[in-house]
């Protein structure tokens, strides 16, 4: 079986390939970023994710008889085109089909789409009896569509529209997210097609709010996390005002909240909360009436822990982007816990 040029392949832990293959594989969504914006060293757009339970499933069932990838649902497309781009990478002239289940509204900053397609590439993998590793997807999924980075394990550090990681941060002591949606959907690809204009002074800022917030992660230290992720809300702002970011900054506070977190691309700004969902049951309750008056509707999240994850993998990536595959490579399977929502 071969990959992306300069990829080794792990010896398959599946066995030998069967007519009726089968992989099932999964991958977590994100809440938005706890921070976005431009590096001044490469003017690259980068993110940094906050993982949580709610996940894509993806089931995919080889036929080697048939020409193509069937999807459902239908308008899934791209996950279709993923799998046939992994099929023919590893030399299967077959198909398939391929059934997408999913926790992750469209269009709202959860990184659905990432999840559809990351889940994908673990079926599609498993059912060859192939492991693919984070890397391998990364340059699957260029050319495709930018990428959240939730192949990968934990908070990162990843460069979106590149789909390449930067750094692997680790993970944060349980959070809990109420988000107010404020209706609609964004396209988060053609939102990305748009450069968005950031000053020098700006670019400064975001490279120490990383620095920050990198640190933050890798001692635990909720508060300047949600003093990062605050501030890059306000950031936004300038760019994509938020109705009721006033309103909810201010029932953060009355909670005793962390913080704002803010689906930069999406239609979802939450208020952060430490602890999980039964912890803060009073504060979360609190904030949905408070959001009652608000037009939209209100979900809870939680963050997703280090259980279920796969460590492997380089803490930090810093090689120069390769090339965009012909025909790229492929993932593995993993499941994923799924949240408390409403």
């Amino acid at each position: 079986m071969t990959g992306p040029p300069g990829e080794q392949h792990e010896a398959s832990p599946y066995g030998p390939v069967q007519e009726d293959g089968v992989g099932v594989g999964a991958a977590n969504g994100t809440f938005g970023e706890l921070l976005q914006g431009v590096l001044p060293e490469n003017e690259l757009d980068f993110l940094v994710t906050l993982p949580i339970t709610s996940s894509s499933t993806a089931e995919f069932r080889l036929a080697p008889s048939c020409r193509e990838v069937v999807v459902r649902p239908p308008h899934k497309a791209k996950s279709r085109l993923l799998a046939e781009r992994i099929l023919r990478a590893h030399g299967h002239r077959g198909g398939g089909s391929l059934t997408i289940t999913t926790e992750l509204p469209e269009g709202k900053g959860l990184a659905s789409s990432s999840a559809d397609l990351v889940a994908t590439a673990r079926a599609v993998g498993a059912a060859m009896g192939v492991r693919l590793t984070e890397r391998e997807i990364e340059l699957f999924l260029r050319g495709i569509e930018p990428s959240d980075g939730v192949m990968y394990p934990g908070i990162v550090t990843f460069y979106h529209r590149e789909v390449r990681l930067r750094e692997k941060l680790g993970f944060l002591p349980p959070l809990t997210i109420v988000a107010h949606d404020a209706g609609g959907m964004v396209d988060t690809v053609r939102f990305n097609q748009s450069k968005k204009p950031r000053s020098e002074s700006e670019k400064r800022e975001y490279a120490q709010l990383l620095r920050e917030l990198t640190d933050a992660v890798q001692v635990g230290d909720l508060q300047t996390v949600g003093d990062v992720s605050t501030r890059s809300a306000e950031m936004n702002s300038t760019l994509s005002p938020r109705k009721h970011f006033d309103d909810l900054l201010r029932i953060c506070r009355d909670v005793g909240g962390l913080g704002l977190v803010l689906a930069h691309s999406g239609t979802n700004l939450g208020v952060l909360l430490p602890g999980d969902e039964d912890e803060q049951a009073d504060s979360v309750e609190y904030v949905r009436k408070s959001c009652a008056a608000f037009t939209g509707s209100v979900s809870v999240y939680r963050s997703l822990g280090p259980e279920g994850e796969r460590p492997d993998g380089p803490e930090r990536s810093e090689d120069p982007l390769l090339r965009d595959p012909e025909t790229p490579e492929a993932p593995f399977t993993t499941s994923v816990g799924h949240h408390p929502g409403t």
